[in-house]
């Protein structure tokens, strides 16, 4: 309970907003810093060789010793993949239920941060007494167990963040939602919901997930051969859902893909998997089974499974290959942009002799809810004021719409920019000023040192290619003592393009020897003619332009 007025309350986030994943909020009370959630992205097709994008903490590492907590909604890597970067950073208390700090000190393990952590376990239950505020949890239902919302209890009403949810009318006891403690934060009084966005596009409800539990048993029961089930290794209800249609169904599993098996024991372990020890079987006993009794449950290297697939279908994957009479489930919804990809991949499978079954059937449904469920929230907690978070723009703006439908005034409705600051005065909500934010690359163990500039060079040498201009010159007379030698790299093959390299290989040595026949010979600006002067002559025999890099030596 907060005893004292809080004088500054603002909100800000620092990714989750125009983009999915990524998800980054800060909650600014006095002179307090919280932040809700701190995870990763994938890459974008653009960045190319890029592992992992994280967001940008300057505004954090500025001021560190205001942060006072980071509290994790759930242990999806959108959620918690960017924690080891920001814990180099700031020694602060990690706040989460159990099942979602085991995964988030797997993924500390897993990225090799080897500093110390101070995790602390929270349940739904729990209140955590602060300086400026009290924080409180509510249970969600997502496709991972011990999935929450945040209460931050200012004295001008609660900022509630819902974290990923829907509201699944037939969902089990793992994970069943408090709808009583959200209406009752609701009655409490509400200043401002920020609300995930991720399916406010989609009408009505998402579909339940009985449903998918019942259909998957339908396609084990129905399937003579091997099943090769394909799901996101986080996913713990679908793997949970496969286990008992195996059970069902008479077979065995075997778990392939290492990201799977840490989070199937990490979760087994804690009481949220409930597995019969004999339906598991080792990948190498496949082979002493028939068909008909086994289920391969398998996942990629990220936790996605469409890339592990290929290599299946290609024959080249390390433990398991498809073989004709195989049926492959794919219970995963594809990532943002990959849908070429899931359908080449199904394509591939299909030439390698197996049955796909994947979007015809519902073997798998989002874990986020629909926009009668986005509604439902709403109305549950009657905000003053509305933040939709978690989603592309189109998505936000779909979720402003049904906040309108749901009776709050358009002027109490903000859609922030990345950084923004939205500050609550004087009984409104506004954004002013704006922090550092944006994007930070992750590339092998390089962290932010891959920008825009290099990104635009590996777009050009995907595209046309590289030449290397090799020049010696003596040091005495400046006079060409070796080359011009041209490298070709994705640019000619060159032994059928050996007139276009001659060609270019003459005009580099006239243009250097009209560099050294001028009185003040400069590196630069012979390089920079080089670069010119094939540039055009290059483009106007192939309509390529080629990265030119000229080396000009002395001996």
């Amino acid at each position: 309970m907060i005893n004292r007025k809080n004088s500054s309350i603002k909100i800000i986030t620092l990714g989750g907003i125009g983009e999915i994943g990524k998800n980054m909020y800060l909650v600014e009370v006095d002179k307090d810093i919280f932040i809700i959630d701190a995870g990763l992205m994938f890459p974008e097709d653009e960045m190319l060789g890029i592992d992992i994008v994280i967001p940008d903490i300057t505004y954090l590492t500025e001021n560190k010793e205001r942060v006072k907590a980071v509290f994790l909604t759930h242990g999806h890597e959108d959620h918690i993949g960017a924690l080891s970067y920001l814990l180099r950073q700031l020694d602060v208390p990690v706040y989460g239920t159990k099942l979602t700090l085991a995964l988030a000190n797997a993924k500390l393990k897993e990225q090799e941060y080897s500093g110390k952590t101070n995790f602390i376990e929270i349940t739904s239950d729990s209140v955590i007494n602060m300086d400026s505020v009290a924080v409180s949890f509510f249970r969600t239902n997502h496709s991972i167990p011990d999935s929450v919302g945040v209460c931050i209890q200012t004295s001008e009403g609660s900022i509630v963040y819902t974290g990923d949810f829907k509201f699944d009318q037939a969902a089990t006891k793992l994970y069943k939602p408090d709808i009583g403690k959200m209406a009752a934060i609701g009655e409490k009084g509400v200043l401002c919901l920020l609300s995930d966005s991720t399916n406010a596009e989609k009408p009505g409800y998402t579909t339940s997930e009985a449903i998918v539990e019942r259909e998957l048993s339908s396609a084990f029961y129905n399937t003579r051969g091997r099943i090769i089930a394909a799901c996101f290794a986080s996913d713990i209800n679908r793997i949970q859902h496969i286990f008992d249609a195996a059970r069902d169904n008479g077979r065995k599993v075997a778990v392939v893909g290492k990201s799977l098996e840490r989070i199937y024991h990490i979760a087994l372990d804690l009481g949220y998997l409930e597995v019969e020890e004999d339906l598991i079987i080792s990948v190498n006993e496949i082979n002493n089974y028939e068909d008909r009794e086994i289920v391969v449950l398998m996942t990629g290297s990220q936790g996605e499974p469409i890339e592990a697939l290929q290599k299946m279908a290609k024959q080249s994957a390390k433990h398991v290959n498809i073989q004709p009479g195989d049926t492959v489930l794919i219970a995963a919804s594809p990532l943002r942009g990959s849908e070429l990809l899931i359908s080449r991949t199904v394509d591939m499978l299909f030439r390698a002799g197996a049955n796909v079954i994947s979007g015809k059937r519902t073997i798998h449904v989002s874990s986020h809810g629909s926009q009668e469920e986005l509604k439902f929230m709403i109305n549950l907690m009657k905000p003053k004021f509305f933040i939709p978070v978690h989603g592309e723009y189109r998505m936000l703006k779909a979720h402003r719409k049904l906040a309108l439908d749901c009776g709050i005034i358009d002027e109490n409705i903000i859609i922030p920019d990345r950084g923004d600051i939205v500050e609550y005065k004087d009984g409104k909500l506004t954004i002013g000023g704006k922090v550092q934010s944006g994007n930070v690359l992750i590339d092998g163990i390089g962290v932010g040192d891959v920008g825009n500039i290099v990104l635009r060079d590996r777009r050009l040498l995907s595209q046309d290619g590289i030449l290397i201009v090799v020049v010696t010159l003596t040091r005495q007379d400046k006079k060409i003592a070796a080359g011009p030698e041209i490298i070709s790299r994705g640019f000619v093959y060159v032994r059928e393009s050996e007139k276009l390299m001659d060609e270019s290989t003459k005009l580099v040595r006239d243009i250097v020897q009209k560099n050294i026949s001028k009185e003040s010979f400069e590196w630069s600006s012979a390089k920079q003619d080089i670069r010119d002067g094939l540039n055009r002559y290059l483009f106007e025999k192939t309509k390529r332009r080629p990265m030119i890099l000229p080396i000009i030596m002395e001996v």
